[in-house]
């Protein structure tokens, strides 16, 4: 953290992609981001349905803006994920994301006033409809948190960069 703090680009980067996690957080790579690949991707398939319609009947101002926003968003940091590639980097904005859609989708279902679920009201209604959203949240913070783990390009970079010596000279016996 000390390195971070004295502004050297290498250590910021260095502690951005630094991971000590098991391999095993691939499996959580791989859903988390081939989810939010897969559905940037369909906001532009199906943009009446998931793209730019979806957001306009959800109530969110310049649907157009911020469903491609929405979309190029999901596909960037959902392949970044998938690759293990600034993977922390591509997690905040998808914890963001996330936070959006369960505040202004899915939060709404519990007083019956969510535009996109008519007729559903109440706690199960919105576990239901929120259980990919609250997933995804959990996913990303994760991977923000422990970073990409030990099959990933992160790691691989972090294994290939060279660490500064703090001294010069021999080493002391």
């Amino acid at each position: 953290m000390e390195n971070m703090l004295q502004g050297n680009p290498a250590s910021w980067l260095n502690t951005l992609v630094f991971t000590r996690a098991p391999a095993s957080v691939v499996l959580i790579r791989l859903y988390v981001g081939l989810v939010f690949a897969c559905e940037g991707v369909l906001k532009f398939m199906r943009v009446t349905s998931l793209g730019t319609g979806r957001f306009y009947k959800a109530g969110i101002p310049a649907p157009t803006f911020f469903s491609t926003l929405d979309g190029v968003f999901e596909i960037g940091c959902g392949v970044l994920i998938l690759v293990g590639l600034l993977t922390r980097l591509a997690a905040a904005p998808m914890i963001i994301d996330m936070l959006g859609a369960l505040l202004i989708t899915k939060l709404p279902i519990f007083w019956g006033h969510a535009p996109l679920f008519r007729g559903e009201h109440g706690w199960w209604d919105f576990i239901h409809e929120a259980r990919v959203d609250l997933a995804q949240l959990c996913g990303s913070l994760f991977l923000l948190l422990v970073g990409a783990g030990a099959y990933s390009l992160d790691a691989y970079l972090t294994r290939r960069t060279p660490v500064p010596a703090t001294s010069s000279g021999p080493p002391r016996r």
